[in-house]
Order: C-alpha cells, then structure tokens, then sequence
C-alpha cells in the first residue's frame, strides 16, 4: 500500500504535502465534526476554506490552525449572508492556490470538490451531500425561499443551471470520492456519473453512557428548519393525548411549530451537548423525521440504547435496523420506521414501536451504534485515501519495455 512513508521515499525523502480545504467555517457542526477528525489523521495539514468566523469559544476542532480563507472573506457583510454569495463561491473556491501540495482533501457539500488541481496530485473528495438545493433539492429550495414567481425567480433559476453546470465539471479532477453513506453514492452516480467507496462519518459512541431504563417521553431534536419536519412530530403527538413529547432546538420555525404542538409537547429550545446526551438517554424513544444524508444524532441516540423511530427514507436506512418480520425474533433491531412524512405514517410507526418496544434491547442497540465509532472512520478514512494514493503512483510510474521485445531502431533508442 502506497502510505505517506512510502511517498516520501519515492519522492527524494520530501514529506507529503497535505491540503484540507472546506467549505466555509461558521459553526461546529456535522461537517465539522469530519473535518475535525481528518485533521487528527493529518496533523501536518494546512487548512484552507472560503470563510471562517467560527467564535473563539468552538474553535478546538480547528486543533490549532489558522485556516487560509477566499476573498470571500474580506466582503462586506459575509458574516451574516455569505449563502447569498453562492453565485461568487466557486470563483472564490478556484482562487485557493493549491499547487504546491501532494495531497488534497476535500470536505464537500457545496463548492469545496470544486478547487484547482494538477495532474501530479492527488485529490480526495469526502462528500456530504452533492450541492442539494442545485439538485434534487432544487423545487423545494425555491419554494422555501419564496422564489416561485417574478424576476428574482428567473434570477434564481438561471444561477442554479449555471452552477449545476459547474458542479458536474468540476467533479472530473477528483480522483477519489468518498460518500458518507448510500444515500449519497447514489446522489453521486447519477449526478456526477462517479463511483465513490461509502464511509460513515465518525460519532463520539464513546461519550454516551448505556442506560437501560427509560422514562416515559419521546424526544426529537434538530434546527427548527422547513426540511426537518419537526412541525409533523409536534402535530402527530398533538392528535396522542397523554405522550408526552420533549423537542429540543431553535430556528425560524418555532412558533409554526408552536402552534401545532399539543399540551403535553415541551420545548426546551437550544441546550448544549450534555444536556441533549441526558434527554437522548432518557427517552422511550427518538423520532427522527426528516430525509437526511446521514444523520448523527439517530446514531448517538442508539449509543445509549436509545429505539429511533425515523422517515424511512435516506441515511436512517443505513443506521437504524427497522422491526421486521423478515428478520426472525427481530434481536437486531434498533427501532422502526414509518414510510410517509404525514401524521397518520408517524402516529401508526408510534403505535407499532410501542407494541414491540418489550423486545428491543438497550445493549444491541447500543452495541450497533459503535460500528460509526471515530476509531473505525479513522481506520477505513486512511486507507482509502492510501489506496488512492497507490493507483496514482502506479499511474506515473514510468513503463520500460524489455529490450529483447523491442524491434532494432527501439533496442538503438533503448540503449
């Protein structure tokens, strides 16, 4: 296998030359959390992105770097509208000077795939998600944003095309891309015509304690955002009398949300980390409804043995093991799903859990969640890039005919 060793012995003793580039840096999140880790494996790393106004207090995931960022960075205003500024990013993303570096990682869900690249070096893309608002987030992303009709419509439209454009080129130069789940090899198939290896990204497991004893509520946590369905949770557990129903988190849909939670929903709004961890420990059971690439916190609810109840569609498929009859005494299983995002789906996928809930056990489900553990994301991370790393060198290596199987003016040239 071609490791980092290998390359500097090949290479006159000079050590790899490493490139971690991201997409922008405002907050610590699931991205974050990757790209925390693909630091921790590449000490050596410079780290490049478009933005970076990551507060002071969450800034340890950047372990010490000072990341180089775009000119993006030096607009006036970016801190608070730098998503207005997509039609500029991959202008910015191209402008990040790359060439003297060996190795290139990406950590991609917009434009970060999308940086310069020569053919002596080696570029691994760990996708997210293909851009999605661009894609087969397209319908939803206008009607979200109000952008259905009028000008700023038209406006809209033709700087997506322009960029699904952009984003299908520019995925030619990754050598190797890496999803993070199924869900996503497939996005990257049939958008970008790749074939990608599937790494889940890294989940702390070993923050969360097995608790083997639940209380009676159900818990939901996550951005108070349109495609996070939350408002369907508070609306079917308003139409169960009697459940009682926690939903941690904050953001502009609060108060649609609000309105249609019954009496027995409590709100706690944002909480930090160890706060979620008690609730996720806690609870009967955690509702997951919203179709996600991956999804972390359904695998950090497991951790503590926690069931999930979730949106049968997306990343859930990959982390959650659904009740069913096919699977015998069903000894494997960490929760159900229900197959459309209504309230009679949820309320009925409730209904099931409850009458299974006996004969799921705490300790498989816990067990489960540490097949995503930071150890093995490390460990597969690095021996895929490893592997892409070994098909370039056998690329360049020079092909030297045997001299007995060249004709005469060859065997001349030869010698």
């Amino acid at each position: 296998m071609h490791t980092a060793e290998q390359f500097a012995k090949t290479n006159a003793m000079r050590p790899m030359r490493v490139a971690v580039v991201h997409d922008w840096l405002v907050v610590y999140g699931g991205a974050e959390r990757v790209l925390e880790h693909i630091l921790d494996i590449y000490p050596q790393a410079d780290l490049f992105t478009l933005i970076d106004f990551v507060p002071a207090e969450q800034r340890h995931f950047l372990r010490g770097k000072i990341p180089k960022t775009s000119f993006l960075q030096r607009l006036p205003g970016a801190h608070r509208h730098y998503r207005k500024m997509l039609p500029l990013m991959p202008l910015a993303i191209e402008q990040l000077d790359l060439t003297d570096y060996d190795l290139i990682i990406s950590s991609h869900y917009s434009v970060a795939k999308g940086v310069l690249s020569g053919p002596n070096q080696v570029h691994v893309c760990y996708c997210h998600s293909p851009m999605r608002y661009a894609w087969d987030h397209y319908q939803p992303y206008l009607r979200e944003m109000n952008l259905q009709r009028g000008p700023a419509s038209w406006f809209a439209r033709w700087q997506l095309h322009w960029i699904r454009g952009w984003d299908q080129r520019s995925s030619v130069a990754v050598d190797q891309f890496v999803a993070n789940s199924q869900f996503v090899a497939r996005r990257i198939a049939k958008f970008y015509g790749r074939d990608s290896s599937v790494i889940a990204p890294p989940v702390d497991t070993q923050l969360f304690s097995l608790v083997s004893k639940k209380e009676d509520f159900y818990v939901c946590a996550g951005r108070f955002v349109p495609f996070k369905r939350i408002d369907l949770v508070a609306e079917a557990f308003a139409a169960m009398p009697g459940k009682k129903l926690v939903l941690i988190g904050d953001g502009p849909e609060m108060e649609k949300i609000k309105s249609k939670a019954g009496p027995d929903c409590v709100f706690t709004g944002f909480l930090p980390p160890d706060q979620v961890y008690g609730y996720l420990s806690r609870a009967r059971a955690f509702i997951f409804p919203s179709e996600e690439d991956f999804g972390i916190v359904p695998v950090e609810a497991q951790a503590c043995g926690t069931p999930v109840i979730a949106f049968g569609r997306g990343g859930a498929l990959e982390t959650v093991v659904g009740w069913s009859s096919s699977l015998g005494d069903n000894k494997v299983a960490t929760g159900t799903f229900f197959e459309d995002q209504t309230v009679h789906s949820l309320i009925q996928a409730v209904k099931q859990f409850e009458s299974i809930e006996a004969d799921l056990s705490a300790a498989t489900i816990s067990r489960h969640a540490q097949s995503f553990s930071i150890d093995s994301f490390k460990r597969k991370f690095q021996c895929a890039v490893n592997e892409a790393l070994a098909r370039h060198a056998a690329w360049q290596a020079p092909s030297v005919k045997d001299p007995a199987q060249l004709d005469q003016s060859e065997a001349r040239n030869f010698e």
